[in-house]
């Protein structure tokens, strides 16, 4: 295949990653929940949150920056609402569990949300709303991420890239589920050009004289440097970022760290003040909405795919086949992916060969 890219099939590649979860220390169950966040951004065609991360996490575990024996406390509750300590747990697991913690309360008394502070990077955002859509609730997840991103008017990295994702279900077969980051670009992104060894596109990234930037390579070293910046969502190197994207970037900010007295900003630079590698502390929130408590659910199905029927029903743009909405490509996607499996480069596979010789893994045949 062009570019050497081979397709591994998703099953192959679920077991391997739950392999490689497991011999670097993780109990069955939160290998599981992990690699089930990790191979549904595959499925989805989101290469910059699925296997690619796989070593990324590997390393951090080894280097005992993730504690691999998940331990949640919960530091206050109420019937409706929760914080939750993850301890420097997996993400994905401290992640998973706090939203159903969400939706538990919300079958209850008709609403929930929990606040989660001092967690590790999650994965997918995508995923968590999916989990109340799945019990025909409407979910909500956010979550901070280490700096990449300048304010607007300045070019110091400064915000996460602090995706926002909202997720409900209709009377489609494919359910409405916005995922998106509060920047232009997402630092995953980056690194899939990086592996790739393709360009960025100018106006995703500005060095700290506001000139932009397009090698993917130079850009994630520079970001550690406090030298490179990704711009918030809706500017340009000209306009130094959208104000638009900024301030939806600091409302994730806030919701995941102000309600549990957690980290922000540059204390969630995985460096402590003597420039060494330290926790990440990352903060998330997540909240439900029982559907039943308003309306009935049929109802409120039909009333979301009439209104999603009726935006893909207006007027195409010339040289547009179709208008989308949000969560039709990815829920497309993942019929292909799942038939003919997950695109490979060459320097992912090596990732790949990597993991499985660093850790045995001999029984994982990757065809070319």
């Amino acid at each position: 295949m062009s570019q050497g890219i081979v397709k591994i099939s998703v099953d192959v590649l679920y077991e391997f990653m739950i392999a490689v979860f497991t011999r670097t220390g993780l109990s069955k169950p939160d290998a599981k929940a992990c690699a089930d966040v990790l191979i549904k951004s595959d499925l989805r065609g989101i290469e910059s949150h699925g296997v690619g991360r796989l070593r990324m996490y590997y390393e951090r575990l080894n280097a005992g920056l993730i504690e691999p024996h998940s331990s949640l406390t919960i530091v206050r509750e109420s019937p409706t609402t929760a914080v939750i300590d993850g301890n420097h747990s997996m993400g994905m697991v401290v992640a998973t569990q706090s939203m159903q913690m969400a939706i538990d309360k919300a079958k209850q008394f008709g609403m929930g949300a929990v606040a989660v502070r001092n967690s590790t990077h999650f994965g997918i955002d995508g995923y968590y709303p999916l989990m109340a859509v799945e019990q025909n609730m409407i979910g909500m997840s956010f979550t901070n991420a280490r700096p990449c991103v300048s304010p607007t008017h300045g070019t110091l990295p400064t915000l996460g890239t602090n995706p926002i994702s909202f997720g409900a279900p209709t009377d489609e077969e494919c359910p409405f589920l916005y995922d998106g980051a509060t920047s232009i670009t997402q630092r995953g992104k980056i690194e899939v050009l990086a592996r790739a060894e393709k360009p960025v596109p100018v106006g995703w990234v500005v060095d700290s004289q506001n000139e932009p930037m397009i090698d993917a390579d130079d850009i994630l070293q520079e970001i550690l440097q406090d030298q490179a910046a990704l711009l918030p969502l809706g500017g340009s190197s000209e306009l130094l970022g959208g104000h638009k994207g900024y301030c939806l970037s600091t409302i994730v900010e806030i919701l995941s760290s102000a309600l549990q007295s957690g980290a922000f900003l540059f204390q969630l630079s995985g460096f402590d003040p003597e420039g060494n590698p330290s926790r990440f502390r990352v903060g998330h929130f997540f909240m439900a909405m029982n559907i039943e408590n308003f309306l009935s659910v049929d109802e409120f199905k039909k009333n979301i795919g009439d209104l999603l029927r009726t935006l893909r029903a207006t007027r195409n743009a010339p040289g547009q086949t179709r208008i989308y909405t949000a969560g039709e490509k990815e829920f497309e996607m993942e019929k292909i992916v799942k038939q003919e499996g997950v695109p490979v480069n060459k320097n992912l596979r090596k990732d790949i060969l990597f993991l499985q010789h660093e850790l045995g893994l001999d029984e994982f045949i990757f065809h070319d």
